[in-house]
Formats: structure tokens, sequence, C-alpha cells
């Protein structure tokens, strides 16, 4: 394929991701497939010779879209939102296209600076403490992972490193071996300091477990994977209070803030801590500007900033909120007509964009409504545990779902929940 096709197959390629997206509603959400289907659709091998191009798109209909699950209907309300927008996809093809990787500033300067004001600017739109504000003289500031665990990994070998450091600053002659081994992590069954839990987005009180982690120099990272978007409108900013406790901080703009995946963005409060645990001085990663500190960038750093760069400006400030604000007045609806029938129950503080709810009765019920829902392929949804119930998970997460779209899913589930009813034993 040369520039010119390239030219011509692009611009068929926004047509078919554009038509794609304006009818998504139209497919069922959730694939009628087996494991193992596609197999039996493609041969054994790889080709000898090439097909056309021709054959490659028209095999994305009978080949890739039976078995996929299509997170980005309306009628998609499963785990939570993945974020979706035309801005960022746009920004997508350019950093494709780029293809540079930013593990130091001489490797791309563009790369490695444009991370650094985005994550500046990301972490001013959510009122960070100035600690965690690279700027031009900041001690701390942000770096771009691929999920919240990867950073909740990053943060723990960084916190393991610091501890490192400080035992052997009072007792140099100790063998590092045996100070790892005796380390120790405080947990929940959430794993770390969490705001917005998976299961019911629940919040951790965080300026209580801060000042206890900040006495017995604890490093507590605080895991706001799904809600640290909604901490950018004043309303939901209070859920962070208690952040300048923490020693880092992560969300998820690729589930919430319209930034498509992978972008996980992490702060810390002193980035020489992650500098520590991660550093490596090869003599090929050395350059000219090796002491400016501002840009720790260590092994995996993508052009992923673009897409907050466009994104950031194509929406502004007030666009991102409107659009979160919108996901949870739709949750807060959802909620209404849940409360107004007396066959349901709401499980957990609804607080932005998730309900969890059930029917009265066991878990043997509900677990059928779930299970007749998501076999009927029209919406989908998952469950959770919850006190030892089980819960259904209503989760606002298309950037096209409107009121509609929410007054059907609860037309449909309601039917179910007669069904299911009337085939109890009475």
């Amino acid at each position: 394929m040369d520039a010119a096709e390239f030219r011509r197959r692009g611009k068929e390629m926004v047509d078919l991701i554009a038509d794609y997206l304006e009818n998504i509603e139209q497919r069922p959400v959730y694939p009628d497939v087996e494991p193992g289907y596609l197999r039996s659709l493609i041969p054994e091998e790889a080709p000898e010779e090439p097909d056309t191009y021709e054959d490659v798109v028209k095999d994305i209909e009978r080949v890739i879209m039976p078995g996929v699950t299509h997170w980005h209907s309306p009628y998609f309300y499963a785990y939570f939102p993945t974020a979706n927008s035309f801005p960022a996809m746009l920004a997508d093809m350019l950093s494709g296209a780029i293809g540079c990787i930013g593990f130091s500033w001489a490797a791309s300067p563009a790369c490695t600076e444009l991370e650094t004001v985005m994550m500046d600017w990301l972490g001013k739109m959510l009122k960070l403490p100035e600690d965690f504000i690279a700027g031009t003289h900041g001690q701390g500031g942000g770096v771009i992972q691929g999920t919240a665990s990867e950073a909740t990994l990053v943060a723990l070998l960084a916190a393991r490193s610091r501890a490192v450091r400080m035992i052997l600053a009072s007792d140099p002659q100790r063998p590092e071996t045996g100070i790892t081994s005796k380390l120790v992590a405080y947990s929940s069954d959430q794993f770390c300091a969490t705001l917005g839990t998976t299961p019911s987005c629940a919040f951790d009180h965080i300026t209580e477990l801060g000042p206890i982690c900040n006495a017995e120099k604890i490093w507590m990272h605080i895991d706001a994977a799904y809600a640290g978007s909604s901490f950018i409108c004043p309303e939901f900013r209070p859920l962070l209070n208690g952040i300048e406790f923490a020693d880092s901080f992560n969300f998820n703009p690729h589930k919430w803030l319209l930034v498509n995946f992978d972008c996980s963005t992490m702060w810390v409060r002193k980035r020489s801590d992650l500098i520590g645990a991660f550093k490596m001085d090869p003599l090929y990663l050395k350059h000219d500007h090796q002491e400016s500190g501002r840009y720790f960038y260590t092994d995996n750093s993508l052009f992923r900033s673009l897409k907050m760069w466009f994104v950031f400006r194509m929406y502004g400030l007030k666009g991102l909120q409107d659009y979160i604000r919108k996901h949870v007045e739709l949750a807060k609806e959802f909620e209404s007509l849940v409360r107004a029938d007396q066959r349901f129950e709401i499980s957990a503080d609804v607080v932005l964009g998730l309900v969890c709810f059930r029917l009265k009765g066991s878990n043997e019920v509900n677990e059928t409504l779930l299970k007749r829902i998501n076999n009927g392929r029209k919406i989908h949804l998952v469950p959770c545990q919850l006190s030892g119930q089980f819960v259904l998970r209503f989760a606002v997460c298309a950037r096209t779902t409107e009121s509609r779209h929410i007054r059907e899913a609860w037309r449909l589930i309601t039917q179910l929940a007669e069904e299911v009813m009337q085939e109890l034993p009475h």
C-alpha cells in the first residue's frame, strides 16, 4: 500500500467507523456466538500471497462483528465506560503514524514534554495539590500508564524502593535482601485506598487513612480508576478530599473522560521516588539534557498525550463537565425508576453513574433475571456481590446514551422480571 492508496483507504475507513458508531444501537449489544466460533471462519495459516484490501474489509463484517460485544452501544450497561470520541480517534491515528517511543527526553522531546504539560492540565482540572504538579519547578508530576492495575504496581515498586532507601540510610551495612523480605503492604479486599470501587463505586475514607499513613511513613496510593474523571466537576471534587495525604494517585481518562484506551494517568508527590525505583542508565539512553528532572518517562512512554491534547482542546473543561453530569443524571433517572417499583431495591448509594439494584428475593432469582437479560442480547449488564447478595450493576457507559435508552432498558428489565417472578413456585 503506497501513500496514494493509503489516502483513499483511510477515507473509506473513516466512513466505515462513522457508519458503525452512528448505527451501533441497531446491532445486538452482546454477541450470539460460542467459544471457538472464529477459527472455522478463517484459514488455518497466514496466506502465502497477499490478500486484497477489499477482501480484508469484507471479512470485518463476516468474521469480526459477529463476535464483538459493542461497548459503545447505548444499550451497554456493563462494567464501566470505556472512553470513545472522534477527537481521540483522530489523535490515535496521528500517534500511530508518528510512532515514537518516548523513553527519554532525547528520544522524542515533543512526546515527553506534551505528556508533562497534559498531566499538569488534567491535575489542575482536578484541583490536585500543588505538590503533584510538575510545572517548571515542582517536585511532583504525572506520567501516563496503561491501566490502573499497572499504576498500582508501579506505586508498589516505588514504595518498596523508598522504604529500602530509608532503612539503608540509617543502617548502611544491612543487606538489602534482608530488608525486602520483611516489608509489608497493607490493603483492603480492593487492594489499595480506593475512590469508586469496581463492584459498587464505594469510597474509602482517605481523610482518615491518610494521616495514619503519613505518621507511620507508609506510602499511600489512591486508585480512582472510574470515579476520578468526575472530580473535574466542582460538585464531585469533595470526593477527592484527603488527596493531600497521598504519595501517588491514579485514575483512567480512558474510562470516562472521552480519551480512548489506553490512558491511565498517575501522579506522584515526589517524582524522585519513581525515578529512584526505575532508573536505568545505559550509555545509549544518555543525552545532553540528562539532568532535566521534569521528564521522567522510563522505558514505556508512548505518544498517548496527543489524545488528551485533542480531547481537552476540542471539548474544553465545560464540555467534559457537561458529559460527566449527563451520565450522572441518567443514572439518577434509572435509580428513580427502580425506587418507584416495589419489586426492586437499591443495593448501594448512587453517587455517580452506577446503579446497583436487585429484585427483592433470593440470589437465585436475581441470577435468573440477569441470565434472561443477557441472553436477550438487547442490553448487557454484569453482576457483583455485596454483603452476600447477588446484585445487578447498571452503569451508564456509552457517549451516545440518552434518556430513551435508559427507559427502554428499564421496560425490558421489568418485563423479564415479571416473567421470572411468575415462574416462581407459589
